[in-house]
């Protein structure tokens, strides 16, 4: 990709036109990290880029974005420019057209300011970005408050780019960002919803966590969180304090690499203890419901935020069945078979884990489930059926919906290993007294 970048550039030098790559891929560069893709920002219009090149896409020709396509590789190709005022908070309402210097006072973050001529492998700093990566230091290019006036999703991206690259953030931004961010509600949630993806499926997550709790930015985005904050737990249980302080331990404990479902399960498996918190007549505190009520919470917040449909219910499910554990040991064989046979089963488990180790620490019912794993591994968790709906019309029933709840029955003997045969599942169903009069 770097290479057709680099083809580009000088094609676009041949012509006259300075050309030069331009924002993070020149950050990841100078960190040492594989960029995932490379802009060019030239001095070219994008007329005259798209004369110069046989396949190309205007994305933002009022902005200056051209899409060039060469050697099957996309290359954003954006002219240098300065921005007019940001009245919707997103996008300038007009451009101009100007220099690499200009260009760059526009930008974010120093750090993204950058520009690299690749073919003579020099930097071009007209920001202070390079001290500010040496000093790993993340700092609004000009005055913070116009920066993110421009723009309110730049208040997330600060605590995106801290969060994943471990950087600090600058006084007078930060003060920025707490100041601002009220201010986030007019982004939309999709751009909302992309941000907090890349921060909580970072290994760095409870750092992004904490920053957002910090700046006021989780009030916007997730403030069932801070409602989390002083609900009490029965302290046999939960010796680590109350559900917020859990919740961010179990966030904390999670391995580098999750699933969105699993790391969103975590944040909100216990969304629905304050609206469930009681005390029984004993003073013990209990939570009844919390799981189901939870699962529903779960999905308006995911909703809310337009999560697609294939994160939400997986996430649902996890949350929903997270206090299912409590019981495994007590569980007949075919019921346990039928709950590690969910797709979702691998994050259940993981919330499991780090729900038993951001509590009281106990791993039992967690090792009960992995030996149970090993256990049923030599042959299907849900083998072929012995019986099915033809076999009990043949047998005597009538058709209809209630054939369903009998083979489920015949399937829960079959897993509990009491039949395994379809002669014995009969035998089965007549000995159970299951079978129709005649």
């Amino acid at each position: 990709m770097l290479e057709t970048a680099i083809q580009i550039i000088q094609k676009l030098r041949r012509a006259g036109h300075e050309a030069l790559l331009a924002g993070g891929c020149v950050r990841d560069h100078l960190l040492g990290r594989e960029p995932k893709d490379f802009d060019v920002a030239t001095s070219a219009t994008p007329e005259q880029v798209e004369a110069l090149f046989a396949c190309t896409q205007m994305v933002g020709a009022h902005f200056g974005v051209v899409i060039v396509k060469l050697h099957d590789v996309h290359v954003e190709v954006a002219t240098f420019r300065t921005d007019g005022s940001y009245k919707d908070g997103r996008r300038p309402e007009s451009v101009t057209f100007s220099t690499a210097e200009e260009d760059a006072q526009r930008r974010d973050f120093t750090i993204n300011g950058l520009f690299r001529d690749p073919v003579a492998d020099r930097i071009i700093d007209y920001v202070g970005g390079v001290a500010d990566l040496e000093k790993r230091v993340l700092r609004a290019i000009g005055e913070p408050v116009r920066r993110f006036d421009e723009d309110k999703l730049r208040l997330l991206r600060a605590v995106r780019f801290a969060t994943v690259l471990g950087f600090e953030i600058e006084a007078e931004t930060w003060k920025a960002i707490c100041e601002f961010a009220p201010l986030l509600q007019s982004v939309s949630a999709e751009r909302i919803r992309d941000e907090l993806i890349k921060i909580f499926l970072h290994p760095n997550r409870l750092r992004g966590f904490d920053l957002l709790m910090d700046s006021g930015l989780m009030q916007q985005v997730l403030p069932e969180i801070l409602v989390l904050k002083g609900v009490e737990q029965p302290p046999q249980w939960h010796p680590e304090g109350d559900v917020f302080i859990h919740t961010r331990l179990m966030l904390s404990l999670l391995p580098e690499h999750v699933s969105l479902p699993l790391v969103m399960s975590v944040l909100l498996h216990d969304i629905a203890k304050p609206a469930t918190f009681t005390v029984d007549e004993t003073g013990r505190i209990r939570f009844n419901g919390h799981d189901k009520l939870g699962a529903d919470m779960t999905g308006d917040i995911m909703r809310r935020l337009k999560f697609p449909n294939d994160v939400i219910e997986p996430t649902q499910v996890a949350v929903e069945h997270h206090m299912a554990f409590k019981d495994v040991k007590k569980m007949k064989k075919s019921t346990l078979k039928r709950m590690m046979a969910r797709p979702t089963w691998p994050d259940e488990l993981a919330l499991h884990r780090v729900d038993c180790l951001g509590s009281n620490g106990l791993l039992d019912n967690y090792d009960f489930m992995k030996a149970k794993a090993e256990e049923f591994s030599q042959q299907p968790l849900i083998p072929k059926p012995l019986l099915n709906g033809r076999d009990l019309i043949e047998l005597g029933w009538q058709p209809g919906k209630h054939l369903g709840d009998v083979l489920t029955k015949v399937q829960d003997a079959q897993l509990d290993g009491v039949i395994t045969t379809s002669e014995e599942a009969v035998e089965w169903l007549k000995a159970s007294k299951l079978m129709p009069e005649a």
